[in-house]
């Protein structure tokens, strides 16, 4: 008889690509995650797993049966939050990952509240501006802001987010105000490494233009790429919900080159295929709230 918990630590393994790391998400000990599979392959009568001092990596058969295992881990919690839910209380483990810009700001603020509310939902707020693989990495959801690339998503949006062309009035003083788009290439530009070269993107009236000013700098957080352009060290183009305050006290100014940067949106995504709990839905529905429409970091 197969035991769910084995298939679980099967499931947690195989998504976190090592022992010690499924055992913290599991918040278990590593040989308590180690016997369940060794279990789980005992009843199976296949060895699932390769196991090296080096690294772990998935059998054929292992391959095989993690996407079935997946799918049945998936219906186990779903049928435990439904019972839940019938009985009006949301419940059960939940892991979001979301950037760590938009998280420390905005994301937890918005949460806290909830979840003080609804005591037995066990979230996992995974922060980190890196673009993670949601099915593949065991998240039941990432918040994100930008466009949406991946086709695999079911995407529900949460909140406008428009991008500002700002710089600070020291930087603006010694080099000008550039009102084109031809003169912001001559200027210094601080950008986003996560987004790539194609970072500032602009609508114009024959579609979009890609500007690639000369680089000041090139970091991977937005928070830094706030301080710099504060600090006068180039123009940056920053979501309203990081440069609001700096708007809005004078330490940045918008500038105006006659074109908008291309609309965005803060989002929340899960796998295609995979049904969403109520809890997920009760989140999403709470963050559209507490960001308001228009968001209320806007300046």
């Amino acid at each position: 008889m197969l035991k769910i918990e084995g298939i679980a630590a099967f499931v947690a393994v195989a998504e976190a690509g090592s022992i010690s790391e499924a055992a913290r998400r599991l918040r278990l000990s590593k040989s308590v995650i180690s016997e369940r599979v060794s279990e789980l392959e005992r009843s199976l009568n296949a060895t699932l797993l390769h196991r090296t001092t080096r690294k772990l990596t998935l059998t054929e058969d292992g391959i095989a049966f993690r996407e079935r295992a997946v799918r049945i881990v998936s219906e186990v919690q779903a049928a435990a939050s439904d019972l839940a839910e019938r009985r009006g209380t949301l419940t059960g483990p939940l892991r979001i990952a979301a950037p760590v810009s938009f998280g420390h700001r905005h994301l937890g603020p918005a949460l806290y509240p909830f979840l003080a509310a609804h005591p037995e939902i066990e979230l996992t707020l995974d922060l980190d501006d890196r673009r993670v693989d949601v099915a593949s990495e065991g998240f039941d959801a990432i918040v994100r802001h930008g466009v949406i690339a991946d086709s695999r998503l079911v995407v529900w949006k949460l909140a406008k987010s428009r991008r500002l062309l700002v710089a600070s009035p020291g930087y603006l003083e010694r080099h000008g105000t550039p009102a084109s788009l031809a003169e912001l290439n001559d200027h210094r530009g601080i950008f986003y490494t996560n987004r790539g070269a194609s970072d500032w993107r602009f609508e114009g009236p024959t579609g979009s233009t890609v500007i690639r000013a000369r680089m000041a700098l090139r970091i991977n957080n937005g928070d830094m790429i706030h301080d710099a352009a504060v600090s006068g060290l180039g123009i940056a183009l920053l979501p309203a919900f990081l440069c609001g305050p700096a708007v809005r006290d004078g330490r940045l100014r918008e500038i105006d080159i006659g074109f908008r940067p291309e609309p965005e949106f803060i989002y929340m995504a899960h796998p295609e295929g995979r049904r969403s709990s109520a809890k997920l839905r009760a989140i999403a529905e709470h963050l559209k709230k507490a960001f308001g429409d228009p968001p209320h970091w806007d300046p």
